[in-house]
């Protein structure tokens, strides 16, 4: 099964020398983050929900092989808290269509502030077309059961793996595929920090446990000041051999 490393985002100004060559324009940032890796978890999604035509347009760019994990929006997450999805169910649907053989998973990430509600994640969860892959990134600890864990395998979605910010790590698979947050080990500040190669072995091992078991593997650093993200990717992929380029 295969194992795909990224970052969270691509564009960003301070990455300048460090992924990009100076002065370079922000619409050409795309192709050579392609050109070097062959994933990426798209996050102003979360923000302003992009048109079908923009999802369209991003299947064109892209190389052959690529893939595109999409943040859902925080109107569906943070402002309804997933309370009746149907309108934007359809709405993702419509746009997960045009991405058609690029497409990944469509993170969900739930505000700290909603607490464990079983019956309104089963009901969001059952709203998705099966053909979206899912994965659910909690951030209360009232989450944390196996009865939550039950409800995520029982609609073949992902509990989202978090590594910092705060947050706890817990190593469980609950999908086909298992999806990787890696928000920076910096205790101070969030989505900060490098990764230090001991931490980037001891990742690599727990990819390959879940490889060994038939599952592919998504792994996205969030941590991009200083573009951490960029070296940490790079390093961990070149674990596995030529996954980025």
């Amino acid at each position: 099964m295969s194992i795909r490393i990224g970052t969270s985002g691509w564009s960003y100004q301070h990455w300048d020398g460090v992924l990009y060559p100076a002065g370079l324009p922000a619409a050409q940032r795309l192709g050579v983050y392609a050109s070097r890796f062959d994933t990426v978890e798209l996050n102003a999604s979360f923000y302003r929900w992009p048109r079908e035509s923009t999802f369209a347009g991003w299947k064109r760019r892209l190389p052959e092989g690529f893939l595109l994990s999409v943040k859902a929006p925080r109107g569906l997450t943070h402002a309804k808290r997933l309370y009746a999805p149907e309108v934007w169910a359809a709405r993702i649907a419509a746009c997960w269509h045009e991405l058609g053989e690029t497409r990944a998973v469509l993170l969900v990430q739930l505000p700290p502030t909603l607490e464990r509600d079983d019956a309104r994640l089963d009901y969001f969860l059952a709203a998705l077309p099966h053909w979206i892959r899912v994965t659910v990134e909690f951030r209360h600890d009232s989450w944390l059961c196996e009865a939550v864990f039950a409800i995520l395998e029982r609609h073949g979605a992902a509990y989202c793996v978090m590594s910092g910010a705060h947050l706890p790590c817990v190593l469980r698979a609950t999908a086909p595929f298992v999806y990787v947050r890696m928000h920076g080990p910096d205790r101070e500040h969030l989505y900060g920090g490098s990764y230090s190669e001991a931490d980037l072995d001891w990742w690599a091992e727990r990819i390959r446990d879940w490889q060994g078991t038939g599952r592919e593997v998504f792994v996205y650093f969030n941590n991009d000041g200083g573009g951490n993200a960029v070296r940490n990717a790079s390093s961990l992929a070149s674990r596995f051999g030529s996954l980025s380029h």
